[in-house]
């Protein structure tokens, strides 16, 4: 099965259900303004409950300096950069980076290709407001062209109704769902992430 990440976790029982169901990561939210948000103290929670070889990763917007220091006290396994971040910003950095790239048009091509070869890329809606979360799927079109020329995570709107022609167009490395698996924002609904598996592991 692909591997796949569930972003927007809040509670540990969504961790310990997506984590149950075969996910690899989950993600957790850093940023303020977003609905999904979880503070230190609920991330570390989160992350004890996890089986060991099931990631934790931190999503961030324009906090690089915070990432870091939240990254070594949760204990994450990787950052997800979901913001204006220069790649100079991050180079070095302490845990595995996901670099967000936002689809709007064409060139959402250069900017994949302005990503270190050191960082993995997550194409996904562009919204610079929401930031992600945003239920919208993306140009399949030019998400394949990018995963033609390296290993990319593909997010946007993904759900169980769409997975499977998602991945026959993109052929991405990996894939990551929010929105798709939920009820509300950060929390997510048990029938929507079962139905979801029940999708991937037929591929």
């Amino acid at each position: 099965m692909i591997p796949v990440k569930i972003c927007g976790i809040t509670r540990e029982e969504d961790a310990a259900l997506a984590a149950e169901l075969g996910a690899s990561a989950v993600g957790l939210i850093f940023w303020p303004n977003s609905p999904r948000r979880v503070d230190r103290a609920r991330a570390r929670a989160i992350v004890r409950s996890l089986p060991p070889f099931v990631g934790a990763i931190g999503v961030f917007v324009n906090q690089v300096a915070e990432a870091a220091d939240v990254a070594g006290e949760v204990g994450l396994t990787a950052v997800q950069f979901h913001g204006d971040e220069a790649a100079d910003a991050y180079r070095g950095f302490p845990v595995r980076v996901i670099k967000s790239v936002p689809v709007r048009d064409a060139q959402a091509r250069a900017a994949a290709d302005a990503v270190p070869d050191e960082a993995t890329v997550l194409l996904d809606a562009h919204d610079p407001v929401t930031r992600g979360g945003t239920g919208r799927p993306i140009d399949w079109t030019i998400a394949a062209a990018i995963a033609r020329t390296r290993p990319v995570i593909l997010s946007g709107g993904l759900n169980a109704a769409n997975a499977s022609a998602a991945l026959e167009a993109v052929h991405p490395y990996a894939i990551d769902v929010s929105s798709g698996v939920e009820s509300s924002p950060g929390r997510k609904d048990a029938a929507k992430l079962r139905e979801l598996f029940a999708v991937l592991r037929t591929l």
